[in-house]
């Protein structure tokens, strides 16, 4: 796909994730996108190779959630 497209996806799935973190945490958008920023999954999300990016917005909150409750992210395998 290229960095690029993924870049693209991003800007695209982004915005919805931080959303839905800070609905269902209950803090602010600008709260939600520190977080997303500095965990491993976003770090991971920008790589093309993970293809974490066609993923759902609910299935990458819940692999974001798991790594903020348990320090790691069980991957599933259609990624």
């Amino acid at each position: 796909m290229g960095d690029v497209n993924v870049n693209a996806m991003l800007e695209f799935i982004i915005p919805r994730l931080v959303r839905l973190i800070a609905k269902k945490q209950d803090i602010l958008e600008k709260e939600a996108l520190t977080l997303l920023y500095r965990s491993e999954l976003y770090s991971q999300m920008e790589r093309e190779e993970t293809k974490l990016w066609h993923l759902s917005v609910p299935t990458l909150y819940e692999l974001w959630l798991q790594e903020q409750q348990e320090g790691t992210i069980t991957y599933p395998e259609e990624a």
